[in-house]
């Protein structure tokens, strides 16, 4: 059995394919999606997309946020941005990061927005640099 996977940039349609499964970054952990998944919609955090075949993963991308939408037939994912892991660059992803720790140290954290947008930015930052850890490749 497979499920009809989805993956939407804002530029284009990236992916459509039938997988066996799709791990996706929820915001609140990764889910797993199986063929007859219970009906979900849910908003994605910085992190990585696992596309498997079997019990093989046979693509990854890293999204930066987004939403996924689930039935039991099909998982939509809608990505802020998106990029094969090996686009990522090193370098860029740790400038990223130690950009992102200096907002979230300096933000006011009685403005909730920009704690949360702070937050956000910091969470996918570490997440781009994790994933590029040789533990996750």
């Amino acid at each position: 059995m497979t499920i009809a996977l989805e993956i939407i940039s804002p530029e284009r349609l990236l992916l459509a394919r039938q997988v066996s499964m799709v791990v996706i970054p929820g915001t609140e952990g990764d889910l797993g999606i199986l063929p007859d998944h219970a009906k979900l919609i849910t908003s994605l955090r910085g992190g990585m997309i696992d596309i498997y075949e079997d019990d093989e993963i046979i693509d990854r991308f890293f999204v930066s946020g987004g939403f996924a939408e689930v039935t039991g037939e099909r998982c939509t994912v809608l990505a802020d941005q998106i990029m094969k892991l090996s686009e990522i660059n090193p370098d860029e992803a740790a400038r990223q990061l130690a950009q992102a720790e200096t907002d979230y140290r300096d933000v006011d954290e009685s403005d909730g927005v920009a704690w949360r947008r702070a937050s956000d930015q910091l969470i996918t930052a570490q997440a781009r640099v994790d994933a590029l850890a040789p533990e996750h490749r």
